[in-house]
This record gives C-alpha cells, structure tokens and sequence, in this order.
C-alpha cells in the first residue's frame, strides 16, 4: 500500500488527550495532529523522536494532519494508525502474500456476526464455500527484543471478539484472530499477559477450542537514500508464542 499523499517528517513534542499530538516541523513551527491510536501507544510516543504524519488537505477538518509512523530511539519505525490495519491484511490477502488465504472467492468487511452484536473486520468465502471469520487486531508495543505483544492497555472489546470467534468456530466456521504487527524489528508475537491477564487467558482458552491465530509484520517502503516513507505492505510471517 502507497500512502496517498507524501509524507511529512516532525518531531514528536509530546501526546496528549489520547487523539492529539504536538509536533515541531523542520522549519520549527509546532502543529497540533489527530491520532487515530487510542491505546496506550507503549514506546511509540518518545518525546523527541522522529514522526510521519500526513496532510488531509480537507479544511473542514479540524486538525488537517494526522500521525501516521512512530519512530524509537533508535531509529526503528512503528505503523501507529490503527484504521490501516484492515485495509493491510486485506491487500495482502488479495495479492497472495498470505499463504494461509490463496483459496478464496470473495473478501466482505464490517458484517454483522456472533451473539453479542459485533461486527467482524474481515470475512472470507472460500473457494470451498467455507466461511472464514478474520478479527485484525494492530500491534504496536514491544515489551522485549524481537516479540510484539498485545494489547498495550485493557481491552473487554478484545475479550469480546475472541468469545465470537469461539462461536463462530462452534457454528462450523473458521474463527481466526489476525494480528497486523506494524513494525519490523520483531519475529514474534504473544498476548500481554501483564497488561491485560484476562485478555490472554479467554485468548488461551478460544485457541485450545479451535479458534485460530495467525501474526504478520510489515515493511516500509522507501526510496533508496530516502528516510521518508512511500509505502507499506504486510509481507513477513510472524510466529505467535502461546
């Protein structure tokens, strides 16, 4: 996926309210930016470290920017908005990247499924005419060298959606939680267990009842010599650790 418009490299002042952060641009003007990341955003909101954001150019919003890629201290880049995270895991899908989903018909997103009123990010008919249920989960924090964890703060939605997977799963379809890992650095994947135990044990219990999981991470795409990003895709397998 190529980003819309360029994107413009700040640094990060500080983030605030959940959906807002300060940045300073090269030529030191400070710019208030939406964020569509509304969790805890663990390591992603290092004061003084580079950002990407990017210009809606709609003067009806009212912040016309929006914070697209963390950076850490050390330079490594991290995907913080979360709205992309379906739109990722379905291209690749549909380019073939995901081995697992070669054998498909149709891809439907947002329908209304399970016994508690929500809605599943993704739904896959098989070629087989069997129904695939896809709930995409994004990750972002990274608690140790190498393994992404999720989440980064308490989430009953996230309980919520494994129990509907398990039901789908006792319906006679695949249940499948997806987790998009927008960084690079990491070969690993595992629920985070110190931030919400509940979370990882109903994820456990879904996984021992036949619900599946499945884990990718991204690459960003840029010009040679650039530091700016053009692009991302979702294209590296990532192993879980139950």
């Amino acid at each position: 996926m190529n980003y819309s418009k360029s994107l413009t490299e700040a640094r990060l002042i500080k983030r605030y309210k959940r959906f807002l952060a300060d940045v300073e641009l090269d030529d030191g003007q400070i710019i208030t930016v939406h964020t569509a990341n509304t969790g805890a955003m663990t390591g992603c909101a290092i004061p003084g470290t580079t950002v990407w954001i990017s210009n809606s150019h709609n003067s009806k919003r009212k912040y016309l920017f929006s914070w697209e890629i963390a950076s850490q201290e050390d330079g490594e880049k991290i995907g913080i908005n979360t709205h992309l995270a379906n739109h990722l895991v379905k291209e690749a899908i549909e380019k073939g990247i995901i081995s697992e989903f070669k054998h498909f018909e149709t891809i439907q997103t947002e329908v209304p499924y399970g016994q508690e009123k929500s809605r599943i990010d993704l739904l896959l008919t098989q070629s087989d005419g069997q129904k695939c249920y896809l709930e995409v989960k994004n990750v972002t924090a990274c608690y140790e060298p190498g393994v992404a964890a999720f989440p980064d703060a308490v989430t009953a939605r996230g309980s919520k959606h494994l129990r509907e997977l398990e039901w789908m799963v006792q319906q006679g379809h695949r249940g499948i939680i997806f987790f998009c890992v927008q960084r690079e650095d990491v070969l690993f994947v595992r629920a985070a267990q110190e931030i919400d135990p509940l979370y990882a044990r109903t994820l456990k219990e879904v996984l021992q009842k036949g619900v599946e999981v499945l884990a990718y991470g991204v690459t960003f795409l840029q010009a040679e010599g650039a530091s700016t990003p053009t692009g991302i895709i979702l294209n590296n397998k990532l192993e879980f650790l139950i």
